[in-house]
């Protein structure tokens, strides 16, 4: 399974606020089988095998020009992890240990 940080960005709206665009997006994503996600303030952490991930990733880029942006700025980063299961929760929460051991 791999993790991605998918953060999307409509240009030229109009409007400094994004809210109504992120809200589109995560009712987009809640439409893709096969997947878990979680939003940040700062992007979206989706978790599943990487063709569900990538389809998830273009079905975002597409949410804003479907709400009238011209123009979407994407960036995606993806952790996939072949040796062991890994999960979001499972990276942070080895983070969590080692910070308990100092």
């Amino acid at each position: 399974m791999a993790i991605a940080e998918v953060t999307v960005i409509p240009i030229g709206t109009g409007s400094t606020s994004l809210s109504s665009y992120v809200a589109d997006m995560q009712r987009v994503l809640k439409t893709i089988e096969g997947i878990t996600y979680e939003l940040t303030s700062m992007g979206t952490i989706i978790e599943g095998p990487l063709p569900r991930i990538l389809a998830a990733a273009e079905a975002l880029h597409e949410s804003p020009f479907t709400a009238g942006a011209q123009r979407v700025s994407t960036s995606l980063k993806i952790d996939d992890r072949r040796d062991k299961p890994s999960t979001s929760r499972g990276k942070l929460e080895a983070v969590e240990r080692k910070l308990r051991e100092d």
